[in-house]
Protein backbone atom coordinates (compact mmCIF):
# COMPACT_ATOMS: atom_id res chain seq x y z
CA UNK A 1 0.00 0.00 0.00
CA UNK A 2 3.06 2.42 0.92
CA UNK A 3 4.43 2.19 -2.43
CA UNK A 4 1.05 2.25 -4.65
CA UNK A 5 -0.23 4.93 -2.55
CA UNK A 6 2.99 7.51 -3.01
CA UNK A 7 2.74 7.11 -6.39
CA UNK A 8 -1.12 8.75 -6.27
CA UNK A 9 -0.23 11.57 -4.10
CA UNK A 10 0.94 14.97 -5.82
CA UNK A 11 2.94 16.79 -3.55
CA UNK A 12 3.75 20.76 -3.60
CA UNK A 13 6.49 22.38 -1.65
CA UNK A 14 6.38 26.04 0.05
CA UNK A 15 8.74 28.04 2.43
CA UNK A 16 7.94 27.20 5.50
CA UNK A 17 8.12 29.00 9.08
CA UNK A 18 9.98 28.03 12.07
CA UNK A 19 13.43 26.03 12.17
CA UNK A 20 15.57 26.11 9.51
CA UNK A 21 18.03 29.24 10.78
CA UNK A 22 19.18 31.23 7.56
CA UNK A 23 17.89 29.10 4.89
CA UNK A 24 13.99 29.39 6.20
CA UNK A 25 13.90 32.13 3.72
CA UNK A 26 14.85 30.62 0.93
CA UNK A 27 14.45 26.78 0.84
CA UNK A 28 10.67 25.36 0.17
CA UNK A 29 10.53 22.70 3.38
CA UNK A 30 7.27 22.78 3.65
CA UNK A 31 5.81 19.72 1.95
CA UNK A 32 2.23 19.16 1.29
CA UNK A 33 0.23 16.21 -0.09
CA UNK A 34 -2.80 15.95 -2.10
CA UNK A 35 -4.61 12.62 -2.60
CA UNK A 36 -7.32 12.21 -4.78
CA UNK A 37 -9.83 9.52 -2.94
CA UNK A 38 -12.24 8.73 -6.36
CA UNK A 39 -9.71 8.74 -8.71
CA UNK A 40 -7.53 6.03 -6.48
CA UNK A 41 -6.72 2.46 -8.32
CA UNK A 42 -5.92 1.47 -4.47
CA UNK A 43 -8.88 0.84 -3.13
CA UNK A 44 -12.54 -0.68 -4.51
CA UNK A 45 -15.63 1.41 -4.76
CA UNK A 46 -16.83 0.07 -1.02
CA UNK A 47 -13.94 1.17 0.48
CA UNK A 48 -13.80 4.66 -1.19
CA UNK A 49 -17.04 5.41 0.14
CA UNK A 50 -16.20 4.56 3.60
CA UNK A 51 -13.19 6.46 3.23
CA UNK A 52 -15.52 9.65 1.82
CA UNK A 53 -17.31 9.35 4.32
CA UNK A 54 -15.24 9.00 7.63
CA UNK A 55 -12.70 11.47 6.32
CA UNK A 56 -15.33 14.54 4.85
CA UNK A 57 -13.93 17.03 7.06
CA UNK A 58 -10.03 16.65 5.95
CA UNK A 59 -11.18 16.63 2.06
CA UNK A 60 -11.34 19.96 -0.13
CA UNK A 61 -14.03 20.68 -2.27
CA UNK A 62 -11.67 19.60 -5.08
CA UNK A 63 -12.31 16.09 -3.22
CA UNK A 64 -8.50 16.42 -2.30
CA UNK A 65 -7.44 14.93 1.59
CA UNK A 66 -4.81 17.24 2.01
CA UNK A 67 -2.05 16.70 4.53
CA UNK A 68 0.83 18.98 5.27
CA UNK A 69 3.93 19.21 7.25
CA UNK A 70 6.84 21.89 8.30
CA UNK A 71 8.28 20.13 11.12
CA UNK A 72 11.50 18.68 9.44
CA UNK A 73 14.71 21.07 8.60
CA UNK A 74 14.35 19.18 4.93
CA UNK A 75 12.13 18.73 2.28
CA UNK A 76 12.46 14.97 1.80
CA UNK A 77 12.05 14.23 5.90
CA UNK A 78 8.83 16.56 5.91
CA UNK A 79 7.58 14.28 2.40
CA UNK A 80 8.46 11.21 4.81
CA UNK A 81 6.17 12.76 7.40
CA UNK A 82 3.37 13.83 4.95
CA UNK A 83 3.52 9.93 3.37
CA UNK A 84 3.49 8.73 7.01
CA UNK A 85 0.65 10.68 7.83
CA UNK A 86 -1.63 10.22 5.10
CA UNK A 87 -1.05 6.48 5.75
CA UNK A 88 -2.16 6.46 9.29
CA UNK A 89 -5.07 8.80 8.90
CA UNK A 90 -6.30 6.25 5.60
CA UNK A 91 -5.75 2.97 7.80
CA UNK A 92 -7.63 4.47 10.84
CA UNK A 93 -10.28 5.82 8.30
CA UNK A 94 -10.85 2.27 7.28
CA UNK A 95 -10.57 0.01 10.59
CA UNK A 96 -14.00 -1.38 10.99
CA UNK A 97 -15.27 -0.76 14.62
CA UNK A 98 -16.08 -4.37 16.72
CA UNK A 99 -20.32 -4.32 17.31
CA UNK A 100 -20.49 -4.27 21.00
CA UNK A 101 -22.25 -7.46 22.18
CA UNK A 102 -25.21 -6.59 25.10
CA UNK A 103 -24.02 -8.61 27.84
CA UNK A 104 -27.10 -10.03 30.23
CA UNK A 105 -27.35 -9.36 33.83
CA UNK A 106 -26.92 -11.79 36.11
CA UNK A 107 -29.66 -13.54 38.00
CA UNK A 108 -27.34 -13.06 41.28
CA UNK A 109 -27.12 -9.26 40.66
CA UNK A 110 -30.39 -8.79 40.29
CA UNK A 111 -31.61 -10.70 43.20
CA UNK A 112 -28.86 -9.00 45.64
CA UNK A 113 -30.44 -5.37 44.53
CA UNK A 114 -33.67 -5.86 44.99
CA UNK A 115 -33.02 -7.75 48.72
CA UNK A 116 -31.11 -4.69 49.42
CA UNK A 117 -34.37 -2.97 48.60
CA UNK A 118 -36.43 -4.84 50.84
CA UNK A 119 -34.23 -4.40 53.64
CA UNK A 120 -34.01 -0.87 53.16
CA UNK A 121 -37.65 -0.18 52.88
CA UNK A 122 -37.71 -2.19 56.31
CA UNK A 123 -35.23 0.06 58.03
CA UNK A 124 -37.37 2.82 56.92
CA UNK A 125 -40.48 1.42 57.97
CA UNK A 126 -39.26 0.87 61.49
CA UNK A 127 -38.24 4.33 61.67
CA UNK A 128 -42.27 6.00 61.49
CA UNK A 129 -43.51 7.08 64.91
CA UNK A 130 -46.88 4.72 65.43
CA UNK A 131 -49.73 6.19 66.13
CA UNK A 132 -51.56 4.05 69.13
CA UNK A 133 -55.08 4.98 67.81
CA UNK A 134 -54.76 2.91 64.41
Amino acid sequence: MLVQIKKEIKFKTARSSGKGGQNVNKVETMVEGYWHIKNSNIFNDDEKEILLQKLFSKINNDGFLMVKSQTERTQLANKDVVLQKMIAIITKALIVPIKRKPTKIPKGVIKKRLDDKKKMSEIKISRKKFNQND
